[in-house]
């Protein structure tokens, strides 16, 4: 079957604007990734440690 070349054209265009948007997506979930990991690790630092953690600061306590 014999196509126009306008339709092969068309066709070509459409195909290569699928696969940078393909891409752009694929960056822009990478990125997105990246910031929350950045930022979960940036919220765990200033947290303590769960259930195990004191309740009360170990300079406060005096000697015996």
């Amino acid at each position: 079957m014999w196509m126009h070349p306008d339709v092969m054209l068309a066709l070509a265009n459409d195909r290569h604007r699928e696969l940078v948007a393909d891409s752009d997506k694929q960056h822009l979930l990478t990125i997105a990734r990246a910031a929350r990991r950045s930022r979960k690790a940036a919220a765990a630092r200033g947290r303590p440690t769960g259930t195990l953690a004191s309740c009360e600061p170990s300079a406060a306590v005096p000697a015996r």
